[in-house]
């Protein structure tokens, strides 16, 4: 079986930040340029001028508020974890664990 998102290659750094947000406990240091930059690749991602940052990851859509630091707080790790399992991320991240690769 293949998941839809099979097709979209990530490289390493937007492996490690999907590693990330799924780390246990919560990361508190995942930068926000860095999921960004994981968004657009596997989704979609509209700022609008208010700050706000409209996304779409398998057909979820989330708003999110750019942090005043450089790293995101721990509901919108949780928030990302929600719509990445939902959209089949979760599997990518447990191919990875499953390979030596370190959560």
């Amino acid at each position: 079986m293949t998941d839809a998102h099979d097709a979209i290659h990530l490289n390493n750094h937007h492996r490690d930040t999907l590693m990330s947000i799924f780390q246990h406990p919560v990361s508190h240091n995942i930068d926000w340029k860095a999921v960004l930059s994981l968004l657009n690749v596997v989704g979609s991602v509209e700022e609008s001028p208010d700050g706000k940052y409209r996304v779409i990851v398998g057909g979820e859509e989330q708003v999110l508020v750019k942090p005043r630091n450089k790293d995101i707080d721990t509901q919108t790790v949780v928030d990302l974890r929600r719509m990445l399992t939902n959209a089949g991320y979760e599997s990518t991240v447990t191919a990875a664990t499953n390979k030596g690769k370190e959560v």
